[in-house]
């Protein structure tokens, strides 16, 4: 059963990676840069202090920093617990998908992308929903994100989307957390 999920992972990946082209190779490789969406933070910064004030903003900065780091930290350890090899630098598909300069090292399962921007975007979608009206568009952020690590090559459809159930998983977590903290310290 597991040979036969992998199977049908690899030929989704073939399929969606091939259904790039050159003139869109950059913008994709523009996507997958974290630096590139710093606007999208600086306006959630922005949005963090002003609705929710400095003592607040300040407090849900930190708990973002260990959340991501936690989600970060925590997406390692499973990736050096399966030790899947990267699409891109799997020598069976050398031929069958779309050849980027762009090869990282390190195991593919699950997507760190997609884990932490999903862990961050749900976070700030429950802290700020009932304060920013059509917030709900932010999640757009991670399914970018993610599909830009499959347009690549670097990782197979199934390690974005575990990436994004466990994010997803995360976020709720840390905010449940957050909430209770939040709470007791009337923060």
């Amino acid at each position: 059963m597991l040979e036969y999920i992998l199977q049908k992972d690899r030929e989704l990946l073939i399929f969606l990676n091939n259904l790039g082209s050159e003139q869109w190779d950059s913008f994709w490789l523009a996507i997958t840069n974290q630096f590139h969406w710093s606007p999208l933070f600086l306006l959630l910064l922005f949005f963090i202090f002003k609705k929710l004030g400095w003592k607040q903003g300040i407090f849900s900065l930190f708990f973002i920093a260990l959340m991501i780091a936690f989600s970060d930290q925590f997406t390692n350890f499973i990736k050096y617990s399966f030790e899947r090899i990267r699409p891109c630098n799997e020598v069976s598909l050398n031929g069958l998908i779309r050849d980027f300069t762009y090869k990282p090292r390190g195991f593919s399962f699950y997507s760190g992308h997609a884990a932490v921007s999903s862990t961050f975007t749900v976070f700030i979608y429950l802290t700020l929903k009932n304060k920013i009206r059509y917030l709900y568009f932010l999640f757009l952020f991670p399914l970018i994100f993610g599909y830009s690590r499959i347009y690549l090559g670097v990782h197979y459809p199934l390690d974005v989307t575990t990436g994004y159930f466990m994010g997803t998983l995360w976020g709720c977590i840390f905010y449940k957390l957050f909430s209770k903290v939040q709470s007791r310290f009337s923060i």
